[in-house]
């Protein structure tokens, strides 16, 4: 290999390049907003106290300042100063760290930036350079993204450091790395045989890359050379987000894993999300817990797999298992759906303060009468709720061994009003479509299968199973309400003609700061279920709704 030099010592008298123009970094003056530091003379002391004093700017950064500060960091470092970029910067030993890595552990040579026009604070560049290891070299090219801020205690604008602002796919902790690949390729395949592939079906790169982390050493493989983002360590009780191959060197030799996914209903998942912003869905067989589709309308983070999101009343069917189990409600006997119930401290209302006047709890739970949930919280102890969530439909153990990392949801203990809260799918309880889609099957079948998206069988893993099960009167209500929803309540438009053996549930959970709720929908149909949510989408009968029915559709 022979020596190479460290990233603080490579030289490049290459100008930047600013919008295809040569640029040169000067130094502007700004109008702007100013305060006083200093010791303690007045502003117009002309004592030698006076010179503790001096003017330091407050306020964004200017148009000027923004380009000239954007342009002395991007100038740096493709001229290989490190240490003149860093200082450009708010955080400069993060940035000395990943901005040495980038040469020295990345191989990446040969540096050209190009800066775009400013919006606001905002600096897009656009990145080309070149990959070289042991003889090989690729052309690399991205875009990226960075924020001029100014220093409180100077005023001096100086580039916010994020590890985005190197590359956009990398997040705090991650690393630049050009070698051996950590785990040899895999090749993919659906339940029938067919190459899984990212040109094929876009969301599916974080669950090939996923793939190659849990079976590229077991597989058959062996690795190739390539440029990759190694991602940090997971937290305890976390599964660790998958590398990511950013340039292949060279080829490995790939073996071969073969998945539940069903051709026709992934590549309808994938034109389905396309229709609504942040969709993000998954398609499952009740009976078996085979994955038969994911797909996210955004392709960076697998929102149907690792979401962590309040669900909303889509939450409702798991605690009407628990008014079931513990006798508080009958899906055709009486039940309150005021406008308005207070626990502990929180005043919970309907969706348009609707009431159910001597409505039995099928009518409140068919309509999403929240109030008809939260009245029940008084009989309720903290813990009854995360039980049933986890003995009966196996969430929030940290346990489920898919294939590919997975978050399991969160039904933490929670008392007074957050207890309450978490009836109605918000307060603590988080969940994602994976596990959405696995709610409806339990609640259809009256048994937990846990999701799989490769047979256990490949490598001898085990699959988490539930403590306990529904009792059969409980299982036989839930169905009903259910199947009552999806012919004359909230999901009714969307499940219109998939009936007799079906059901559904909407949710729409509040989420702060946000103008629209994120929208939910599950449901089954025969051996088939789904669910969906859209983030910032309203109802979700409206938005998740049709996203989900299609899918139930096209596999019937």
């Amino acid at each position: 290999m022979g020596k190479r030099r460290r990233a603080t010592e490579r030289t490049n008298n290459r100008p930047l390049v600013i919008g295809g123009a040569i640029a040169l970094v000067c130094v502007v003056g700004a109008a702007g907003a100013y305060f006083l530091l200093g010791g303690g003379a007045a502003a117009d002391d002309r004592s030698a106290d006076a010179a503790h004093h001096r003017l330091v700017k407050i306020g964004p950064p200017s148009a000027s300042e923004v380009r000239t500060t954007a342009t002395a960091f991007l100038t740096a470092w493709q001229h290989g100063d490190v240490a003149k970029a860093a200082a450009a910067t708010d955080d400069s030993a993060a940035a000395t760290q990943l901005l040495t890595g980038y040469g020295k552990d990345a191989h990446i040579t040969g540096v050209t930036l190009t800066r775009g026009t400013p919006s606001g604070t905002s600096v897009p560049f656009s990145v080309k350079a070149t990959v070289s290891y042991k003889g090989m070299s690729k052309p690399l090219a991205y875009a990226s993204r960075l924020t001029v801020v100014r220093r409180a205690k100077d005023g001096v604008p100086l580039v916010r450091w994020q590890p985005s602002v190197v590359h956009p796919d990398l997040t705090e902790g991650d690393r630049l790395v050009t070698g051996e690949a950590g785990t040899p390729p895999v090749k993919a395949l659906d339940r029938n045989g067919g190459e899984l592939t990212t040109a094929k079906y876009p969301s599916l790169g974080t669950v090939l890359d996923g793939l190659r982390e849990k079976y590229g050493k077991t597989a058959g493989g062996k690795a190739g050379i390539e440029l990759r983002i190694a991602r940090k360590a997971a937290k305890k009780g976390t599964q660790k987000t998958p590398d990511k191959t950013l340039v292949t060197l060279s080829e490995g030799t790939p073996g071969t894993v073969k998945t539940t996914l069903s051709p026709t209903l992934q590549a309808k998942a994938e034109q389905e999300v396309t229709t609504k912003d942040k969709a993000s869905v998954v398609v499952m067989r009740p009976s078996t817990g085979e994955i038969l589709a994911v797909a996210n309308h955004d392709h960076g983070f697998n929102v149907a797999f690792q979401g962590s999101l309040a669900p909303g009343s889509t939450m409702k069917i798991v605690t009407s298992t628990l008014l079931f189990e513990k006798g508080l409600a009958k899906a055709d006997k009486a039940h309150p759906c005021p406008k308005f119930v207070t626990y502990g401290g929180w005043k919970f209302q309907n969706d348009n303060k609707f009431e159910i006047k001597n409505g039995t709890f099928k009518s409140s739970f068919a309509a999403s009468c929240n109030t008809a949930f939260i009245s029940q919280a008084t009989k309720l102890q903290n813990d009854d709720l995360t039980n049933v969530a986890q003995q009966i439909y196996g969430l929030s153990m940290n346990n489920w061994a898919i294939g590919v990392p997975t978050f399991d949801g969160a039904v933490p203990v929670q008392s007074a009003a957050q207890m309450a809260a978490s009836l109605i799918g918000q307060g603590g309880v988080r969940m994602n479509p994976l596990n959405m889609a696995s709610v409806v099957s339990t609640a259809k079948t009256g048994v937990f299968h846990q999701p799989y998206l490769v047979a256990s069988s490949v490598d001898n893993r085990t699959l988490a199973k539930a403590t306990r099960t529904m009792s059969a009167s409980t299982q036989a209500q839930l169905r009903e309400v259910l199947q009552y929803t999806a012919e004359a309540g909230t999901a009714a438009k969307a499940m219109a003609g998939l009936g007799p053996d079906y059901g559904a549930k909407t949710g729409s959970a509040e989420v702060d700061g946000q103008k629209q709720p994120n929208g939910w929908f599950t449901a089954w149909k025969g051996d088939l279920a789904a669910a969906g949510v859209v983030q910032a989408g309203g109802h979700g009968g409206d938005s998740a709704g049709p996203i989900v029915a299609a899918l139930l559709r096209a596999g019937s």
